[in-house]
């Protein structure tokens, strides 16, 4: 459940610019902000069902703009690759060689800037 919420979240990150303002507020509050249904239908006048079928259709169409671009998927891809170079340099920093260190800092230097 946990990973699932932080994947609609990234959709959100990613395609929530697409959305009504509806959509996008009330997918962020639900999902961001944790308000249940019922307290973001009470909050703005319609019933937890009504509420349901907004961030349904939100995600539904978040979904399927992914599952066309793939973004969120290869953002996790370039992470994990990040994540496996960043182990393979660090130790390279302690070398005794210093143009080896020199050149491990200045790539994990460059990595941190694609990573963001």
């Amino acid at each position: 459940m946990k990973k699932d919420t932080v994947y609609l979240t990234m959709l959100l990150d990613y395609y929530g610019d697409l959305l009504t303002d509806k959509q996008r507020e009330y997918f962020d509050l639900h999902y961001n902000q944790d308000l249940t249904l019922a307290e973001i239908g009470e909050a703005n006048g319609i019933s937890r069902q009504g509420v349901w079928e907004i961030v349904r259709r939100a995600e539904a169409a978040m979904r399927n703009i992914d599952e066309k671009t793939g973004l969120v998927c290869r953002r996790g891809e370039r992470r994990e690759a990040a994540r496996v170079i960043t182990e393979a340099l660090t130790p390279l920093l302690g070398s005794r060689d210093e143009s080896v260190a020199d050149a491990a800092r200045r790539s994990l230097e460059a990595l941190a800037v694609l990573d963001n």
